[in-house]
């Protein structure tokens, strides 16, 4: 049915979330409200470049994932008042390059290999940083492409970044499947025109705005069924 199956990555491949152990051991008693304080602020920083300058060209507020994600970190911990120096966030961002994968990924990239399916993921992530967290959990063979949105110096969810898919693949929007645990991501794809899958991993509400998701499930394990 779908000729791509495109993941986003973080929250989606990479659980974000588990930053929170490492959080926990540098600053005890902190570390759940680390880890989804530091996720916000650093999607909210994607949507603030993006919107100051929506130009075709891109953003000339654009910085790359990997910065926005430090500049996060920092500003999480300056809310917590909890103090930071640089062999902290060295830690921090050592860990956020190792990223456990749930454990639903591997068993649907071997499904979607043997199938011949072209996957790819489309992420906010810089190139470096998504070629060392797949790279670090043994992915490389299963993913065709790894795009970023720096080709395009737009954050998701402008159109520019999904239209990346389409530019790499020479396909139709609804010959691409879209992958994300993050509901916004998938109004955002959805939007734009892709048919979209959404991993609600945490049993949470979709979006009152927006189209719903194609397909709905609570893991990865049930894609294969939609194929």
């Amino acid at each position: 049915m779908y000729k791509v199956v495109a993941f986003d990555a973080f929250g989606t491949i990479f659980d974000v979330y588990s930053i929170s152990q490492l959080a926990e051991e540098i600053y005890p008693g902190n570390g759940q409200a680390i880890s989804m304080m530091w996720r916000d602020r650093q999607i909210e920083y994607t949507r603030l470049v993006s919107m100051a300058d929506p130009s075709q060209e891109g953003s000339s507020y654009y910085t790359s994932f990997w910065d926005l994600t430090i500049k996060a970190l920092h500003y999480t911990c300056a809310r917590l008042h909890l103090p930071m120096n640089l062999e902290i966030q060295d830690r921090f961002m050592g860990q956020y390059a190792q990223l456990n994968i749930f454990p639903d990924v591997i068993p649907v990239l071997k499904e979607l290999q043997l199938q011949g399916v072209h996957t790819s993921i489309l992420s906010n992530g810089s190139k470096e940083m998504l070629k060392t967290v797949v790279a670090n959990n043994q992915l490389s063979t299963y993913f065709e492409k790894l795009i970023s949105v720096d080709d395009v110096r737009h954050f998701k969810v402008m159109p520019q970044s999904y239209q990346l898919v389409l530019d790499q693949f020479s396909c139709k929007k609804d010959e691409v499947l879209f992958i994300s645990c993050n509901a916004w991501d998938i109004v955002g794809a959805a939007w734009f025109g892709f048919p979209t899958y959404w991993v609600n991993r945490f049993q949470l509400p979709f979006e009152t705005i927006g189209l719903p998701p194609t397909y709905q499930a609570s893991s990865l394990s049930d894609l294969s069924s939609y194929l």
